[in-house]
């Protein structure tokens, strides 16, 4: 039942496809300007909550560039990952997204460059905010502040898409799709893991660290992809099922096939690489061609032992 909410949230996700080309003009000097996406299905009262909780003033919605998501937004992007009965048929969970280091607000407000994705989330329970810096950052969203809630404790998932069209619409640059699809397949990734080991946290972690290895060693080969997370896996001392294992392949491979840069995702989810960088796992190219010599070596020593049996 809680993963029939998850994807709830995934609201965001398609409300921009379809409602921001069509509904709101959006330029790209209109970047100054908050950007917020409504679940369609929210009730007045839900949505009283949930404009609270996003620390939004019903009185002033004419400073937000406002938007509705629709169920079949949801449904329209979501479909693809996962089945239809666990997207649900309400549209609530609701996000706004404010850029940071604006003009003004370096101008004006003497802010420093360089802030990074920082996000706040109410009544969210399946998604991290670690795990949404981690997405959005593979998405190629930078100095943004995002705030993800629901009118009660919903998942969270479909805000990211959300968060996504928003940026783009805010700052006039486009996402690239398979990058758009890579974020949210880490997301729904990252968060199922979570739910699995009961750990939010542990999930959080081996998708950031594999992540990590993967972009900065610029590694492709599948064979290369699974011996770093089950060294990752090793080093975090978690037990992944094979099925767990496949779906993390199946996303590094199209990470790997993306141009992204180790270090603007550093910069951009610092919380969490930061937590990353205390914990030591240094895991390197060298490491997983050691690991591929220990293999070759170990059937090695088998043939030579077979071998033996006949002489």
């Amino acid at each position: 039942m809680r993963i029939k909410r998850i994807l709830t949230a995934v609201l965001a996700a398609v409300t921009l496809s379809s409602s921001i080309s069509s509904a709101i003009p959006v330029q790209a000097d209109q970047v100054d300007a908050p950007y917020l996406a409504l679940g369609a299905d929210l009730s007045e009262t839900e949505k009283s909550t949930v404009l609270k909780l996003l620390e939004v003033d019903p009185a002033k919605l004419d400073q937000y560039m406002v938007v509705t998501v629709t169920n079949q937004d949801e449904h329209n992007y979501l479909d693809a990952y996962m089945d239809a009965s666990v997207i649900g048929s309400r549209a609530l969970s609701s996000v706004v997204v404010e850029m940071l280091n604006t003009f003004l607000q370096l101008i004006l407000e003497k802010k420093e460059t360089g802030t990074g994705i920082k996000v706040k989330t109410q009544n969210i329970t399946y998604c991290t905010t670690g795990m949404y810096q981690n997405a959005l950052a593979t998405a190629g969203l930078e100095n943004a502040e995002i705030r993800v809630a629901g009118p009660f404790q919903i998942s969270g998932t479909a805000a990211l898409v959300g968060a996504m069209k928003a940026y783009g619409a805010m700052t006039g640059e486009t996402i690239a799709p398979e990058n758009a699809e890579a974020a949210t397949e880490e997301l729904v990734t990252t968060s199922e893991l979570g739910e699995t080991l009961q750990d939010q946290s542990k999930a959080e972690e081996l998708i950031g660290v594999v992540k990590d290895v993967i972009v900065s060693e610029d590694i492709t080969e599948p064979e290369k992809i699974e011996a770093v997370i089950d060294e990752a896996a090793q080093k975090l001392e978690i037990e992944l099922a094979e099925e767990d294992k496949a779906k993390i392949a199946s996303l590094m491979e199209k990470i790997g096939d993306l141009d992204l840069d180790v270090d603007a995702l550093k910069e951009q989810a610092q919380d969490l690489y930061e937590k990353l960088e205390g914990l030591d796992l240094n895991i390197s190219q060298e490491q997983v061609d050691g690991f591929f010599a220990t293999i070759g070596s170990w059937f090695q020593e088998i043939w030579e032992t077979i071998k033996g049996w006949f002489n």
